[in-house]
C-alpha cells in the first residue's frame, strides 16, 4: 500500500491527542495506520497560544513536543511559499490559521484532516 501524507487541521489535532470521542473515525484510522505521515503545522501552537491567551479555548498547556513524538507527527514549518499562496485562496472566510493551513496542505500536496465544513469551499484534499 502506497504511503499517504496527511495535515492535521488544529481541532483535529487536539481531539487526537486528548483521544475525544469528537475525533472522527476517518481521522482516527489514519492516525492509528502506521503507514501514514501526518503533519502538524507550525500554525497549531501559534492558534492554541493566541486562543488560550484571549480566553477563547480553556486547555491546560500541551507539551508538543511529547504529544508529537507520542503519535509520531511530523513538524510543518511555515514557508515563504505558503505565507504566497495565501494571497491566491478565494476569500470564503477570513480565518488567518484556516488559511494557512490550506495554503500548506495545497502548496505541499497533502490531504488536510478536519471538521471544519468551510474547507469544502476551497480547492484542497479533505478527509472528514
Amino acid at each position: 500500500m502506497q504511503m499517504k501524507s496527511y495535515l492535521l487541521d488544529t481541532n483535529i489535532f487536539l481531539w487526537a491527542i486528548k483521544n475525544s470521542p469528537r475525533l472522527p473515525s476517518r481521522a482516527r484510522t489514519i492516525l492509528e495506520r502506521g503507514d501514514n505521515i501526518v503533519f502538524v503545522s507550525a500554525v497549531t501552537p501559534w492558534e492554541i497560544g493566541i486562543k488560550r491567551s484571549i480566553g477563547k479555548l480553556r486547555i491546560p498547556p500541551i507539551q508538543y513536543e511529547i504529544e508529537m513524538k507520542n503519535y509520531r507527527f511530523q513538524h510543518l514549518d511555515v514557508r515563504f511559499e505558503h505565507g504566497e499562496a495565501v494571497e491566491h485562496l478565494p476569500l470564503h472566510h477570513r480565518d488567518p490559521f484556516d488559511r494557512l493551513l490550506i495554503a500548506q496542505a495545497i502548496t505541499d500536496g497533502l490531504t488536510l484532516i478536519s471538521s471544519d465544513t468551510i474547507f469544502d469551499a476551497y480547492d484542497v484534499k479533505l478527509v472528514r
